[in-house]
């Protein structure tokens, strides 16, 4: 019983983290969000390493892969959701970043033998594909022309791509040679350094200096402080143990439940309109997710004869 509720108890707080970002990016520069972000999860995550007497590898060999994760999956996708987030609904950014599987499963087909793409992965694939392009093209339905809402929505659909190439990265690179929270605490660490980085850069290239904490509202400071604790430091920790506890793929099926978390507090909590080509697009990526994944599907690949190992 506590597995499952851990795991719609995890889909409630990664749901809520786009509706966290929207409120954060109301005072906050967009790099200021992240690194204010990742720096108390990598604080916590490092001292679970020290409870347990571990630390992070010194050696470049060992440091170099955790440094390419934590700037492409960690500090860079959250900076393009951050900044994307500044125009267009949280709602939409939920939904969108779900699409990280469909990237995924196409970097995968040209990276590992095992993972071809099939006539399952195709069908999910193009039914994704058709909900994506409707809801990135929202904008220009409504306008008549392309908008910043439009370049918003490519951003987080950039993140996703990001997410895809660094987890097959990951899983070429890694493999066995660290634990989950060492990856977790490596990846942190970097995404806090490089985004702390870019948060004192982007001012001498043309972009927004960060603010100091007192000079922002308390429900801002709060929701950000919010994000990095519970949506970033404890989530990630609660995902490992349901990892270990359910299996990576019944884990993996917490995919279904963020979005639909997302478009649920974005109306509520932000008034964020929900429309009929938000529903449809959003309907068509949960259809392709799902098409991709479950096995009552799989007979799109036998009836092209394509033969699909039992453990799939």
């Amino acid at each position: 019983m506590a597995k499952w509720a851990a795991f719609w108890a995890l889909g409630l707080i990664w749901g809520s983290s786009f509706l966290l970002i929207s409120i954060g990016v109301k005072d906050f520069p967009p790099f200021q969000v992240v690194f204010i972000r990742t720096v108390i999860a990598a604080i916590g995550m490092n001292l679970v390493l020290l409870a347990q007497k571990k630390h992070l590898p010194f050696s470049w060999k060992g440091l170099f892969p955790l440094i390419v994760i934590g700037i492409g999956n960690t500090s860079l996708p959250f900076a393009l959701i951050t900044w994307g987030e500044i125009s267009i609904d949280s709602s939409l950014a939920g939904i969108l970043q779900s699409t990280a599987v469909f990237f995924t499963m196409i970097v995968a087909h040209f990276t590992f033998a095992d993972e071809r793409i099939t006539p399952q992965k195709i069908a999910g694939l193009t039914l994704g594909f058709i909900g994506v392009v409707l809801l990135a093209t929202r904008s220009i339905a409504e306008q008549g022309a392309i908008t910043v809402e439009f370049f918003g929505a490519l951003a987080v659909a950039l993140a996703s791509l990001c997410y895809a190439i660094f987890t097959v990265y990951s899983r070429q690179q890694i493999k066995d040679r660290y634990e989950p929270i060492m990856v977790s605490a490596g990846a942190m660490t970097f995404a806090a350094i490089s985004s702390g980085i870019a948060m004192f850069a982007a001012p001498y290239l043309n972009g927004a200096a960060p603010v100091a904490l007192d000079s922002v509202p308390r429900d801002t400071l709060y929701a950000v402080l919010l994000l990095g604790v519970l949506n970033t430091f404890v989530a990630y920790l609660m995902y490992y143990w349901m990892v270990r506890e359910l299996g990576a793929a019944r884990s993996s099926m917490v995919t279904y439940v963020v979005p639909a978390v997302s478009v649920f507090l974005g109306a509520l909590i932000l008034n964020e309109v929900i429309d009929a080509r938000l529903l449809i697009g959003a309907a068509l990526i949960f259809c392709g997710i799902a098409v991709v994944n479950l096995r009552v599907f799989r007979w799109l690949n036998n009836r092209a004869g394509v033969p699909v190992a039992s453990g799939d």
